[in-house]
């Protein structure tokens, strides 16, 4: 496909973190920048305000891993997936998309990403605990404490599915995956390891 470069050689680039989905930031490219992003396997854009070309994350060190890069229908932008090596934001934030000037909560969410956000809450409260916390108090209880709650949940989620009860299968299966995710962080595994692994096995490569 032909690329449109604007007026100044340009195109914008969206940088979206191939693990989460999560809209990372928006940058420029000219046909310079996107050929060394190829060959680098890592984002480089045109910094509009120093004119010149910037190899994301070359200072801070959190670079933009490429997963994928994919033109718009009328290819004049880019989409590009990548995996961050920590925050994106020269703000120390996640993603550039941080100030929300209107929030709506929908009727029913399929947002996959609050996996991800319940588990920041899960090592937040590891990192710094917060009197009366049930999860503080799991943590502090051991890994024995938090394993018996895992097959606690299992069992009950056993029980739901059994009885045919949506409702229960709903509230059960949600306790499991919370006390799976507090095992997780308490043995040092991130979720996206798990959602790599089935990435994996969706493609045939288990």
């Amino acid at each position: 496909m032909q690329l449109k470069y604007d007026e100044k050689g340009l195109i914008p680039a969206v940088v979206q973190n191939a693990q989460t989905g999560k809209v990372l930031m928006l940058g420029y490219m000219n046909e310079e920048s996107l050929e060394l992003t190829k060959q680098k396997n890592q984002v480089v854009f045109f910094s509009r305000s120093r004119n010149e070309l910037w190899h994301k994350g070359e200072t801070s060190g959190n670079y933009l891993d490429v997963v994928s890069i994919a033109a718009d229908c009328d290819g004049d932008s880019l989409l590009i997936k990548a995996v961050p090596h920590g925050p994106t934001c020269h703000t120390g934030e996640e993603s550039c998309f941080f100030n929300n000037i209107e929030v709506s909560e929908p009727k029913e969410s399929y947002d996959f990403h609050v996996v991800y956000d319940l588990f920041d809450v899960i090592k937040g409260r590891k990192e710094n605990p917060i009197e009366g916390s049930y999860t503080n108090y799991l943590f502090d209880k051991g890994i024995d404490k938090i394993l018996k709650k895992v097959g606690e949940e299992s069992a009950e989620t056993i029980i739901a599915a059994k009885n045919n009860a949506p409702d229960e299968i709903i509230y059960e299966t949600s306790d499991l995956i919370y006390h799976l995710l507090v095992m997780l962080c308490d043995r040092g595994v991130d979720p996206k390891e798990i959602f790599n692994a089935l990435h994996l096995r969706r493609s045939g490569k288990y």
